[in-house]
């Protein structure tokens, strides 16, 4: 979901059209390696005929259908001129004479766009003329996500989706609430029953994760509802249920791909320290932007105990960082270079003098060297890190449950609206 934020955001900035094109029946069109044999149908053959048939097509129901047919358009994309992105195998990019093409599939959707209407058009017939391909047009609705477009940018949101989740839980009628997540919760030592069918609840939370890919503001709420999948009890469900009210108050919410030019990285990290009272674990939380517009974020449990809050935030910049080099190399794939410094705003003072200090090793001496990735980064110049106030870190609100005040001025920061909202 962060190449399709990043391919978007990008063609925001450029002014460039975005359509989709849809393949009718993908997997029939792939080209089987391996002799597979399969029985006819009932009818086919005579009763009693025991003659089978071999494929020489991929056909749906093989394991390696989906393989065939991506491995037949690569093939067919790169006899055009496209190159595949390491960065992303799902994103082709082509470059020719001052023409610019960027192509995104996942399975048979695919969104394009580019510098030149007439060669869209050009590439649009050769695609027809490989597969029996649908002109959707330009981009409207995309892996369960609307898109909308305007001189502002892309605003990408869930409401059909969010709609759904409300209508399954039987919570039409309900009263929206402020936040999804109480501040002192104590799910994690909850004594309560165990559910009976642990299904519904299991099902729910899947849903909320793909919830999240417009709302990030969620994120965290989620990653403490995702720990209890195995055996849910009955406070789980109850959290489960207030984030659904959550959710009714705002299921029009999304996010702004503006359409300027900027494309300055900006990561916020965050750490939650020793938050799992079960573990001991700190919570790892990100955010990053292109410019103004959210593109990813994520919270995560660090896998090892930290010793220190400074050593909790200097592993959660560790994590950012990896997150910054494989959004720089898709930018650079997208045709955007990125010569500055990626920003990583950090509101721990020791963290980023242990980032920047290669001899202040007292309290870093146990740490795997993987954390010290960032500290090359930053003397190398392809990172700097910047000082926020606590008040001011945008990744505060992946690593702990806020109170409404905080929340609300937390989720207008991240770039968050909700165009559907009486005004």
């Amino acid at each position: 979901m962060g190449t399709v934020r990043l391919f978007l955001k990008v063609a925001a900035g450029n002014n460039w059209p975005v359509y989709q094109m849809d393949v009718h029946n993908a997997f029939l069109h792939g080209d089987l390696q391996e002799e597979v044999y399969m029985k006819p149908p009932p009818g086919f053959f005579p009763e009693g005929d025991t003659r089978v048939c071999r494929l020489r097509k991929s056909i749906y129901g093989l394991k390696q259908a989906s393989r065939c047919w991506f491995a037949k358009l690569t093939t067919s994309l790169r006899e055009y001129g496209f190159q595949q992105t390491h960065a992303d195998y799902s994103l082709f990019t082509f470059d020719r004479n001052g023409i610019k093409i960027r192509m995104l599939i996942y399975v048979d959707d695919m969104i394009l766009t580019g510098n030149n209407e007439k060669a869209l058009q050009d590439f649009k017939t050769y695609l027809s003329s490989c597969f029996k391909m649908k002109d959707l047009g330009h981009l409207k609705y995309f892996l369960g996500i609307e898109v909308a477009r305007n001189t502002s940018g892309f605003y990408l949101s869930q409401r059909k989706y969010a709609l759904d989740i409300i209508a399954e839980t039987g919570l039409l009628a309900a009263k929206p609430a402020p936040f999804p997540l109480e501040e002192n919760h104590n799910l994690a030592l909850s004594t309560s029953l165990l559910l009976s069918d642990p299904a519904p609840y299991r099902r729910l939370v899947g849903r909320f994760i793909y919830l999240a890919a417009t709302q990030p503001d969620l994120a965290f709420c989620v990653h403490i509802l995702t720990q209890f999948m195995q055996a849910p009890r009955e406070d789980h469900w109850h959290a489960a249920l207030r984030v659904v009210r959550y959710i009714k108050g705002t299921p029009g919410q999304g996010i702004l791909l503006s359409a300027d030019h900027d494309f300055q990285i900006n990561g916020w990290c965050d750490s939650g320290y020793s938050s799992c009272p079960i573990t001991r674990r700190s919570v790892t939380g990100y955010f990053v932007q292109l410019g103004e517009s959210p593109i990813s974020w994520k919270t995560k449990k660090q896998s090892t105990v930290s010793k220190s809050s400074a050593e909790a935030e200097y592993r959660a910049m560790a994590y950012l960082r990896d997150e910054l080099l494989w959004i720089k190399n898709v930018l650079q794939s997208l045709g955007v270079s990125h010569a500055q410094p990626m920003r990583i705003h950090c509101d721990s003072k020791a963290a980023i003098h242990i980032s920047s200090n290669p001899v202040f090793h007292e309290r870093t001496k146990h740490i795997e060297n993987d954390c010290h990735a960032v500290r090359d980064e930053i003397q190398s110049g392809n990172m700097s890190t910047h000082h926020v106030p606590s008040a001011h870190q945008l990744a505060d609100i992946f690593t702990k449950p806020l109170g409404r005040r905080a929340y609300e001025s937390f989720r207008g920061k991240l770039g968050i609206l909700d165009l559907h909202a009486p005004t």
